[in-house]
This record gives structure tokens, C-alpha cells and sequence, in this order.
């Protein structure tokens, strides 16, 4: 049997996602185990989730360090420690620095709840719903050194309805977000990956 790919989860609050992705872990045909899981605050719910599945954690605050550079040195050697093939923010609230971009070049990614390059940012559902879009969504995507800008990975939209409140749209962006991390994620590790520029290509090479 191949060996699962090892994934460090960073978290900043409940874990949802983390949650899904712990489920998705338990299955040995997955492909993937969750080895560790980060958060940059104490109080992130998310890691009780983990704790409670045996999953090491470790927290890392930007406010004890003297300078950014110092956090993100910190918080690359914590990852790093844990040799993972892929880090996942998995609603990490935190902009890591060039060192942590350069140890985990192509092999960390995030999810938005947005259609990127639409409404990147912390608020994207609630400005797809002012600026009146038909289609919101989720995109899972590989960091670069912007806001959101990386390589896309794959997308999933969520239609607009005609009566949706930012309550309402926020939590269809985020179930369908869960699914799409974990579909792909699978995919990933199972069928291998290639970022060529600005286009990843799933499978073999």
C-alpha cells in the first residue's frame, strides 16, 4: 500500500474544514493523514478537533515575537518539523513571510470563498452579494506571495438566490468549499500534481 501523504492543517477558529478533512483521513484509501495541525491563536476551536483524533498541535502568535519575520521563521521550522508533503490553511487568518513561501514552494495551499480573482480579501461573500453576482463559490488555490492571487486549482460555484441573506450565502459557499477541499485534496495525493506557471494540472505527469 503507498504511503499516505503527510498534511499539516493551519487553523485560526473552528475547524470546519479541518473537521471534514479528519474525516475524510479515516478512510485508508484517501491517500492523505493529517500529521499535525498549526493555529496562530490558543483560543482556535479547531484544535481540540485535532487533539481529540490524536493529532499533534502546536501554536504559534504573531504578538510574541519581535518582528513578522521572526513569527514566520518560527512557524516555518513547526511545519517543517513535521515533514509534510502538502500544508493546507484551512481558514488561517495569517499572511506567512517569504521564508515559510520558499520551504513550502507549490505545496501550500488555501481555500476562498470566493470565485478568485473575484473578491479576494476576508469579506468575499458578503461583496459578491452587494455587487449582485449570479454565481458566488469557492476556489482552492496554491499561495503565493499576494492576497490570494496564487494558481488555481480548482473552483465549485454556489448560485446567488434572489432572496439570499449573507448568512445564508456564506453557509452554502462553505459547505460546498468543504466538499471541493476534500474531493480535490484526494485527487491530489492520489494522482499526483504539476503547477505549470499559472495552470495545476491534476494527475500523473
Amino acid at each position: 500500500m503507498t504511503t499516505p501523504a503527510r498534511l499539516v492543517v493551519l487553523i485560526s477558529g473552528g475547524g470546519s474544514n479541518l473537521a471534514a478533512l479528519l474525516r475524510a483521513c479515516e478512510d485508508p484509501g484517501y491517500g492523505a493523514e493529517v500529521v499535525a495541525v498549526g493555529a496562530d491563536r490558543p483560543s482556535a476551536a479547531g484544535l481540540a478537533l485535532a487533539e481529540a483524533a490524536g493529532v499533534p498541535t502546536f501554536v504559534e502568535r504573531v504578538g510574541v515575537y519581535p518582528e513578522r519575520t521572526d513569527w514566520d521563521a518560527a512557524l516555518t521550522d513547526q511545519v517543517a518539523a513535521h515533514e509534510p508533503d502538502l500544508v493546507i490553511a484551512a481558514g488561517f487568518l495569517k499572511l506567512v513571510g517569504p521564508r515559510f513561501l520558499a520551504e513550502f514552494s507549490g505545496r501550500y495551499l488555501n481555500t476562498h470563498n470566493s470565485l478568485l480573482p473575484a473578491f479576494p480579501g476576508i469579506h468575499g461573500p458578503k461583496e459578491a452579494l452587494e455587487y449582485g453576482v449570479k454565481l458566488a463559490g469557492a476556489t482552492l488555490f496554491v499561495v503565493d506571495d499576494g492576497m490570494d492571487t496564487g494558481a488555481i486549482i480548482a473552483q465549485v460555484a454556489v448560485p446567488v438566490l434572489d432572496d439570499d441573506d449573507l448568512e445564508a450565502l456564506t453557509e452554502r459557499i462553505k459547505v460546498a468549499e468543504r466538499e471541493q477541499l476534500v474531493h480535490t485534496l484526494g485527487r491530489m495525493v492520489r494522482e499526483g500534481w504539476q503547477v505549470q506557471g499559472r495552470r495545476v494540472r491534476l494527475g500523473p505527469a
